[in-house]
């Protein structure tokens, strides 16, 4: 009796569509900073895995990559819990990427590495109690990383304080040890010119940087304008649709 075609496993499957995916957007890495004269080790790819499951942040650690991001809390929450099962001796990196409210901080910083999305004062408060709480009741080991978001376009809704917030907010993280003060994070505006809006946020980084040194990093670029970030200095590209493929829909 002849053997029957043997179909490939999904999880396979899925690994292997991840992998070229990975591949092609390394390549556009590179790319981007051959052109802009930089080294491609300059730039990190931030995975953002929202709605996606923990197996493909498993799959994708497999791959190499260390640092994931989210922007739902409650999500994240059970999503880290379920891949520390699937991967119990991976050493990764979480980022919360979206917009958080102050009731959140104490949920937030039990799983988080770094914070990118702070932007006032009352957020930086919150986050700095519930950090410190959580290191005095031993659910973290190290103080929270953060970057302040910096709004770009002043459009309501997509979070961020104004460019003349970021030193205020800045002084205000420093001022604690529980909080870890970065660098900057932004989005470019929707409709807009990719290229204007990280020219506006590299000026901002480098005004940031002559206060607060340690304040190296640059999160912008995404799927779409990776290239343009990299351009004009982003040290970390949050890539989600060109890694994962299209977004799934999740429940409200």
């Amino acid at each position: 009796m002849n053997d029957l075609p043997t179909r490939p496993d999904a999880s396979e499957q899925r690994r292997s569509e991840l992998a070229e995916s990975l591949r092609k957007v390394r390549e556009r890495l590179d790319r981007a900073c051959r052109a802009a004269g930089r080294r491609p080790d300059e730039v990190e790819l931030l995975a953002v895995t929202k709605t996606f499951p923990a197996s493909d942040v498993a799959l994708l650690a497999d791959l190499g990559l260390v640092e994931f991001a989210e922007n739902r809390e409650q999500e994240a929450r059970v999503k880290v819990a379920e891949f520390a099962a699937l991967r119990p001796d991976a050493r990764v990196r979480w980022h919360m990427v979206g917009q958080l409210q102050r009731n959140k901080a104490r949920a937030v910083v039990r799983w988080a590495d770094v914070v990118e999305s702070v932007d006032s004062e009352r957020l930086v408060e919150a986050l700095r109690r519930a950090t410190a709480n959580a290191l005095d009741a031993g659910d973290r080991k190290h103080p929270l990383d953060v970057l302040v978001q910096v709004s770009l376009d002043e459009a309501e809704g997509r979070g961020g304080c104004r460019p003349d917030e970021v030193p205020k907010l800045a002084d205000m993280i420093t001022r604690t040890s529980d909080l870890r003060l970065r660098g900057v994070m932004a989005v470019a505006p929707l409709g807009g010119d990719p290229d204007v809006a990280f020219d506006t946020l590299s000026v901002i980084s480098a005004r940031l940087r002559r206060d607060h040194p340690e304040a190296v990093d640059v999160s912008a670029g995404m799927s779409g304008d990776l290239e343009s970030a990299v351009a004009h200095g982003s040290t970390r590209v949050r890539v989600g649709t060109a890694l994962l493929g299209g977004r799934r829909l999740t429940s409200p």
